[in-house]
């Protein structure tokens, strides 16, 4: 009986570990911030590292063509290009980590940094001007 409790632990220890990995982090631009600021994070964000290709004309995620759809986009790529280090998702206060996928039909947000390349600094303050 006692091969069967040695069968136990590996199982509740690997259900654990699959347990801390679906809890996904993106990172997305706040709402109720007028799109000219959220256009300085968006031009921050694919200046930076970010992959920004997708949101471009005939892009899967040029649509919806907003600023802040563009914007969130571009933080979350930086955001996992970075391994989801807390600095990489402020943006001076533009954006936040949200638990919730924002992706949309045809428009995927990576959710780890697994197919991306890791960029420099990780940190998110826009210069002024």
């Amino acid at each position: 009986s006692s091969s069967s409790s040695v069968i136990l632990l590996p199982t509740a220890l690997l259900l654990a570990v699959s347990a801390g990995y679906a809890a996904a982090t993106w990172c997305i631009c706040r709402e109720g911030i007028n799109d000219a600021i959220l256009q300085k994070t968006l031009d921050y964000a694919c200046g930076s590292g970010a992959d920004c290709n997708p949101t471009h004309q005939a892009g899967p995620c040029f649509s919806p063509n907003t600023v802040r759809a563009h914007c969130s986009y571009a933080v979350n790529s930086y955001f996992q290009r970075n391994r989801q280090i807390p600095t990489a998702c402020d943006f001076s206060g533009t954006a936040a980590v949200v638990n919730s996928d924002p992706s949309t039909a045809g428009c995927m947000y990576p959710a780890s940094a697994a197919a991306t390349t890791p960029v420099a600094g990780g940190t998110t303050t826009i210069p002024n001007g």
